[in-house]
C-alpha cells in the first residue's frame, strides 16, 4: 500500500475508491444472508476505517489529510451552526426506531465509519492529489465524484427509489463542495467527518411515517439551500488553503 502511494497518491485515492465501493455493494447481499440489516457492512466499513487511519498515523500524515485541529476561528465558520443543522435533517420529520437493538447498533456503526471513510477518500486523499496540479479541477472532481457515487444505491439493494436517490445525489454534491470548502479555507477534515458521520447516524432514527415524495423534496431542497449559502459565505469570508 505504501509504495502504491508513494508511486502515485492519485491512483492510491482512485484505488480507494473502487475498493470502498465494490465492498459497500458486496455487503448488502450478505447482510441478507445473514438476517441482521448492516451487519457485514458495519464488519467491512470498520476494516477499511483501521486500515486507512492506520496507514496515515503510520506515515505521518494526519495533518495533510485534516486530522487535526483547525487553524481557523470557529467564529470565522459560524460556529458551524449550519452545520448542526445540515445534521439534523434526518429527524426534521420526527425520529422512530426502524430497526431491532442488533440491526441499530449495526447500522450505526457502519454510518460513523461511512462519515470517516467518505471524508478522507474523497476530501483528503483525491482532492490532495488533485490540487498539487489544479485546486479548481481538485475542487470540482473531489464534490461531483462524491455525490455521483451514491447512484450505487440503485443497484446494491438498498431499496431507494429513482427520485429519492436523485434527491440524494444533488445534495451530496453540494454537499462535497462545502465540505471540501471547509477543508481547503481551514485545514482541517473534522468538522466535515462528525457532521457527514451525524447526518448518516441520525437516518437510523429517521421517521418515515407521514413522509410524502412531496415532503422530502421540500426538505431536501431546504437543506440543499443551507448547504450552498454557507458554501457561498464561507468562499467570500475565508482566506484560501489555510
Amino acid at each position: 500500500m505504501k509504495k502504491l502511494y508513494e508511486k502515485s497518491e492519485l491512483k492510491f485515492a482512485i484505488v480507494w475508491i473502487v475498493f470502498y465501493c465494490v465492498l459497500q455493494s458486496l455487503a448488502n447481499p450478505i447482510n441478507e444472508k445473514i438476517g441482521v440489516e448492516y451487519a457485514a457492512s458495519a464488519v467491512l466499513c470498520i476494516l477499511q476505517t483501521v486500515i486507512l487511519f492506520s496507514f496515515i498515523l503510520k506515515n505521518d500524515l494526519l495533518k495533510r489529510y485534516g486530522i487535526c485541529k483547525s487553524s481557523v476561528p470557529a467564529r470565522r465558520f459560524l460556529y458551524y451552526v449550519p452545520l448542526i443543522i445540515l445534521a439534523t435533517g434526518n429527524l426534521w420529520n420526527g425520529a422512530a426506531v426502524n430497526d431491532s437493538l442488533t440491526g441499530t447498533v449495526c447500522r450505526i456503526a457502519c454510518m460513523l465509519c461511512v462519515g470517516f471513510l467518505e471524508e478522507v477518500i474523497f476530501r483528503g486523499l483525491l482532492f490532495q492529489a488533485m490540487a498539487q496540479d489544479n485546486i479548481k479541477s481538485a475542487i470540482i472532481v473531489s464534490s461531483v465524484t462524491f455525490g455521483i457515487g451514491h447512484v450505487i444505491n440503485l443497484f446494491n439493494g438498498s431499496g431507494m427509489d429513482l427520485i429519492s436517490i436523485f434527491c440524494q445525489i444533488i445534495f451530496a454534491i453540494a454537499v462535497g463542495f462545502l465540505f471540501v470548502t471547509i477543508f481547503y479555507r481551514g485545514g482541517s477534515l473534522i468538522p466535515c467527518i462528525i457532521t457527514h458521520s451525524a447526518i448518516n447516524t441520525l437516518s437510523t432514527f429517521a421517521n418515515e411515517a407521514g413522509l410524502t415524495m412531496g415532503k422530502h423534496i421540500i426538505y431536501c431542497l431546504i437543506m440543499i439551500v443551507i448547504t450552498v449559502a454557507y458554501t457561498l459565505i464561507l468562499t467570500k469570508t475565508l482566506p484560501k488553503n489555510q
